[in-house]
């Protein structure tokens, strides 16, 4: 599933092309996709300038004139990308297509068809989507007060905590498992048994590791693909997730691989010991 950084390097991607121009057309190939697609949004999108591209947590949005925003969410293999009109032929799983004035197609693909396209007339960011959405891992909302704060009472582990939407949006799986071996914190201590230099450490790794994963064009591992329809290359920066058995890069320990709140959790045992850390309390 294409994760926050991903998201944003799409972001990035399209915005230098798709913003201040008209939509011409604006076609769904299909009645549904996670959710049914709104049976007027061909007559919704048409002749609508894009004033702006953002993104909230893992979703992308389309703020148009006449207060109209679309809500994207890639699913797990969806795909937005640009190409030339006059070079761009309708492939599968191409499920919708807008065609701009600049003679730019913006095309949304996606082969699971897990993500989803909402209309909304009123501010997107009130959706219900985003009820209860934490801040932004890379705004300065999200800081080591705040985490600490936050999590004084979570006895669940911090691995689970931090992919919570509702402590801070964004921080999937993959990123997760690199910022804990970053900031040297065993993914299954309890998030209310860290110190503050613990929240310290951890809120800069996020950080740090999703800023990285920007600049590299996220990660591919399947599915992803940026707005020009290429991979990132995060994953050759990989420290620990996707490498189990693999020796540590910091101390040559064979990675170990749990699953952790059912998602596989990678991580060092020498590098992020719980029973270290459980002593030092």
């Amino acid at each position: 599933m294409p994760e926050l950084p991903e998201v944003e390097t799409v972001k990035n991607g399209i915005q230098n092309h798709i913003l201040n121009t008209k939509i011409l057309s604006a076609t769904p190939h299909r009645q549904n996709l996670r959710y049914p697609i709104d049976p007027l949004l061909k007559q919704k999108l048409q002749g609508r300038e894009i004033l702006s591209v953002s993104r909230r947590g893992k979703h992308l949005i389309l703020s148009l004139d006449n207060n109209i925003s679309t809500i994207i969410h890639l699913g797990m293999s969806g795909s937005l990308q640009v190409n030339d009109s006059d070079q761009y032929y309708h492939q599968k799983h191409d499920h919708i297509v807008l065609k701009l004035d600049n003679n730019t197609t913006l095309f949304y693909n996606d082969p699971r068809r897990f993500g989803y396209w909402i209309m909304t007339d009123n501010n997107p960011l009130e959706h219900p989507c985003f009820k209860n959405y934490g801040p932004e891992p890379l705004s300065s909302d999200f800081n080591s007060n705040y985490l600490q704060q936050k999590l004084a009472h979570k006895k669940q582990s911090i691995k689970t905590a931090i992919m919570s939407n509702q402590i801070v949006v964004g921080v999937g799986n993959i990123y997760a498992c690199e910022s804990l071996f970053l900031a040297k914190i065993h993914p299954n201590k309890k998030a209310n048994c860290l110190t503050l230099n613990d929240y310290n450490a951890l809120v800069c790794k996020i950080k740090k590791t999703l800023k990285k994963a920007i600049a590299e064009g996220g990660t591919t591992l399947k599915d992803y693909k940026n707005a020009e329809g290429k991979p990132g290359y995060f994953s050759q920066s990989l420290h620990v997730y996707g490498r189990k058995n693999k020796p540590c890069k910091i101390c040559n320990t064979p990675i170990t691989a749990e699953v952790i709140a059912q998602r596989n959790t990678f991580f060092c045992q020498t590098c992020q010991s719980l029973k270290l850390q459980s002593d030092s309390k």
